[in-house]
């Protein structure tokens, strides 16, 4: 290869910190950071729970936090998809 080619990811090489890149993602699939904030949330509240489970088994305790956890996320991506759709058909300008 010559060195005279652009490189073929010039868009993504531009942005070299990790806030620009986290910044660029979120204005692309806003609901990823949000499904991922909410994991962190369901997880610390669980772990904040774990404490005061009363008679519950530990095992049955961490079940229903990781259905918990994987719900919000199943769930945020769904409304992600969800929107998108809408974004590219419903609202897309008629060509």
């Amino acid at each position: 290869m010559s060195s005279s080619q652009d490189p073929v990811f010039s868009e993504y090489e531009s942005d070299t910190s990790q806030t620009s890149k986290l910044l660029r993602k979120f204005k692309e699939m806003p609901f990823v950071p949000i499904g991922m904030a909410g994991f962190a949330v369901v997880v610390g509240y669980g772990l904040y729970k774990l404490k005061h489970r009363g008679n519950m088994k530990l095992s049955l305790h961490l079940i229903h936090m990781r259905v918990a956890a994987q719900g919000f996320v199943v769930g945020a991506l769904t409304c992600g998809v969800l929107y998108s759709m809408f974004r590219d058909y419903a609202v897309k300008p008629k060509e």
